[in-house]
């Protein structure tokens, strides 16, 4: 593993959203879902998860995420991704999502 430095750290800016809506993405190689996640002041987002071993989308609505705000959009398949949500991946490859332990302000910065 490569140390990063804490400069390095810094430009990475992980904030807590709530998930407005979430749905099957069919035409993603993977199992995924499409999600729209509310960042408060920086508005909503948009973006691809392999999250569908422990979610349904029922289960995302209300849910509060963590997700890195600052890579640039990127194109998967037919939809533009606009952030990157964060999760524990398992031996199995199943994705746990990182969330808060309590309700956040959308938008607050992970720090």
């Amino acid at each position: 593993m490569e140390a990063i430095t804490w400069s390095d750290f810094e430009k990475i800016d992980m904030r807590c959203g709530t998930v407005l809506h979430a749905e099957e993405f069919i035409k993603a190689r993977n199992p995924s879902y499409k999600l729209q996640i509310d960042f408060g002041e920086l508005g909503i987002k948009k973006t691809s998860a392999q999250i569908t071993d422990f979610y349904t989308p029922q289960d995302l609505i209300g849910k509060q995420v963590i997700a890195v705000v600052n890579f640039p959009p990127k194109q998967i398949a037919n939809f533009m991704s606009e952030c990157l949500v964060l999760g524990v991946v398992g031996d199995d490859k199943a994705v746990s999502l990182m969330s808060p332990n309590h309700t956040m302000k959308n938008g607050a910065r992970v720090s």
